[in-house]
């Protein structure tokens, strides 16, 4: 296995068991999909089991979320209650990270992200996510910044108090231990 981005029959078969037991358990996230269509997909694309794999590692427990009638991908986003565990004290990109002179983080959320094969999601898409069930309602969650709020040092993040999203700022460079980011994937 010289390609690092390629899983073991074992872990291919064990992520599999996983995805459609979450896909079984929670049919009000994608009503009207049907796993086994969803399957074919993911064995016809194993650099994008690759990358589900690494949000299920990581803690975020991906799920289907949606089909794009037009491309034909299927949309997983990240649906553990609380922001991964194995994504947070993260800043926001490289350029935050760099900008720190002590006490950096491990890495950005940007960066991770891009290992992963992943993207954070947008503001739309965690407004999405919350129509689904209650996400981040002890934790936040960093989220595609625009670049007139980046460009002048600050980076927005999500959460859900009080029955609502709330979208805050904070300094791109700053990273706390309940801030992490949900990503999503095109499969």
């Amino acid at each position: 296995m010289g390609n690092k981005k390629e899983l073991s029959p074992e872990q291919h078969s064990a992520l599999l068991g996983t995805l459609k037991s979450r896909f079984e358990k929670n049919r009000n996230r994608h009503i009207g999909l049907d796993w086994s269509n969803v399957q074919t997909k993911l064995e016809a694309n194993p650099e994008k089991l690759w990358s589900l794999n690494e949000m299920e590692r990581t803690g975020g427990e991906p799920d289907v979320v949606s089909h794009d009638e037009k491309t034909g991908e299927y949309i997983f986003y990240d649906c553990v209650a609380e922001s991964p565990k194995g994504r947070r004290s993260l800043c926001y990109d490289r350029e935050a990270l760099d900008s720190r002179k002590e006490f950096k983080p491990e890495n950005s959320a940007i960066d991770m992200a891009a290992e992963m094969g992943i993207e954070l999601l947008t503001e739309e898409q965690y407004r999405e996510l919350q129509q689904l069930g209650k996400f981040d309602a002890k934790t936040s969650s960093w989220i595609i910044t625009p670049s007139d709020i980046r460009k002048l040092g600050g980076a927005i993040f999500a959460d859900f108090r009080y029955n609502n999203v709330f979208i805050y700022h904070n300094g791109a460079s700053s990273y706390y231990a309940v801030r992490g980011f949900r990503g999503s994937l095109r499969v």
